[in-house]
């Protein structure tokens, strides 16, 4: 998987998802009644969402040493 259009496009469905995710957990919280359990799932795959992409933004930008 280091073709970067491959990379670039699974990090742009990455951070949709990331984005929807943070949505649905900001109504969950303003819900009178909220699964804490599905609420508690939905942030920890926020979590993951977002190591993914920090990790595909590190194969796109290498370091560059100056």
């Amino acid at each position: 998987m280091n073709d970067p259009q491959a990379l670039r496009e699974r990090l742009e469905a990455l951070r949709l998802e990331h984005r929807d995710l943070d949505d649905v957990i900001g109504r969950l919280t303003e819900a009178d009644s909220h699964d804490r359990i599905q609420l508690q799932r939905l942030k920890k795959r926020k979590l993951l969402l977002k190591d993914q992409i920090a990790t595909i933004e590190n194969l796109l930008l290498p370091d560059i040493i100056a």
